[in-house]
């Protein structure tokens, strides 16, 4: 395969977005810069594309892909409903590095997306990229940190260019991150929130807005 390399800390078309949105939407790999660290992102509706996901990075399928969106409109699409203390997250923390596990609608997204269970992880983006490219698809996207299973999280371009170059679609260079800190991942218990995954969002940062289960 030969991955299309676009370095978006030099001068370039601005053209390219819409074309980038189409080619996610018709199931393309895109690596590009979230919230977080770089990701490997595809739409979340198309099983083949998410199963080449996991392909491609080596990832145990029992581990569930984070669907990222660019509207809460998507959310509504994806979601069975938003309890009263996972909408006080949102309101506190979204757009940014939260990720909330949800009920989710059925037969709504392939399986291979919630790993088989009944939830659906999902981060409403604050990145200026992350959110154009979302917003150009006009569809829900995974997008697991860009790098193979076992090695580092995607935060160094050069890095990611040797292991992904040939693997993936796209690779949008926005520079090297400089720290490898992932998003948190919430769930709500009788209206208290549990800690699956502490990232850049701390258990303190929670506990100032929703009460904690220890």
């Amino acid at each position: 395969m030969n991955t299309k390399y676009i370095n978006l800390e030099a001068p370039y078309d601005d053209g390219i977005f819409p074309k980038l949105g189409q080619e996610l939407k018709n199931g393309k790999i895109v690596v590009f810069k979230t919230d977080t660290v770089y990701g490997m992102g595809t739409n979340a509706y198309l099983e083949t594309a998410c199963k080449r996901i996991y392909e491609i990075k080596g990832r145990p399928m029992y581990k569930p892909l984070i669907v990222l969106i660019s509207d809460i409109s998507m959310l509504k699409e994806l979601v069975h409903c938003i309890t009263p203390t996972e909408q006080k997250l949102i309101d506190a923390f979204w757009p940014g590095p939260l990720t909330i596990k949800f009920k989710k609608k059925e037969n709504i997204l392939p399986k291979v997306v919630s790993a088989g269970d009944e939830y659906v992880r999902v981060r409403l983006v604050e990145s200026e990229l992350a959110h154009r490219l979302i917003k150009e698809a006009g569809v829900p996207i995974v997008a697991p940190s860009a790098n193979l299973s076992g090695s580092p999280t995607g935060t160094n371009i050069k890095n990611i260019l040797q292991e992904l170059d040939g693997k993936v679609d796209y690779i949008l260079d926005s520079g090297n991150i400089s720290t490898d800190t992932t998003s948190t991942i919430v769930e709500v218990d009788n209206q208290k929130v549990v800690v699956l995954r502490e990232g850049k969002i701390t258990k303190k940062d929670l506990a100032k807005i929703v009460p904690l289960k220890n």
